[in-house]
């Protein structure tokens, strides 16, 4: 069994998705069964069928977050090294080809978001990143191409 790395943070959000899930959604579509069912002959009756199938749906989705929740391990951020490149280590690369810079923090899959620059530990980047340190200079090959980075900077 993977256990599923994240953050303090990334732990609450997933738990305050499944409740609203499971106290908001799952009743809305409850009741939308019953007004389907309320309408007579089911075996015809398109409301109902997709009323069934959201439920469906709704309930494979709270599956899957109990399963991330499950699995989850919370790291503790207070013991993070910045010696070398880890998961939630923030981290600002050059391009050596471009002298583009760019700022990222390598986090979990169920915490990348690429508008708030955090990157899958999982990514190709950040596969060729791992437990590199500052001034180290990384080929990474990507679905792109080629890419040299030099380690710039590591944080928490």
């Amino acid at each position: 069994m993977a256990y599923n790395y994240m953050t303090q943070a990334g732990y609450d959000k997933l738990i305050a998705e499944i409740n609203e899930l499971e106290s908001v959604h799952r009743p809305e579509i409850s009741r939308q069964i019953a007004e389907a069912r309320d309408k007579g002959d089911l075996s015809e009756n398109a409301e109902y069928d997709a009323a069934k199938e959201a439920q469906g749906l709704l309930e494979g989705k709270i599956a899957q977050l109990k399963a991330q929740v499950a699995n989850a391990r919370i790291i503790d951020e207070s013991k993070i090294s910045t010696d070398s490149i880890q998961i939630l280590s923030k981290v600002t690369i050059r391009n050596t080809k471009t002298g583009a810079e760019l700022t990222y923090t390598l986090v979990s899959d169920t915490e990348a978001n690429l508008k708030e620059k955090k990157i899958s530990v999982n990514t190709p980047i950040a596969k060729g990143l791992m437990g590199r340190k500052v001034g180290d200079v990384v080929e990474v090959q990507t679905p792109g191409g080629l890419l040299n980075f030099e380690i710039l900077n590591i944080s928490i």
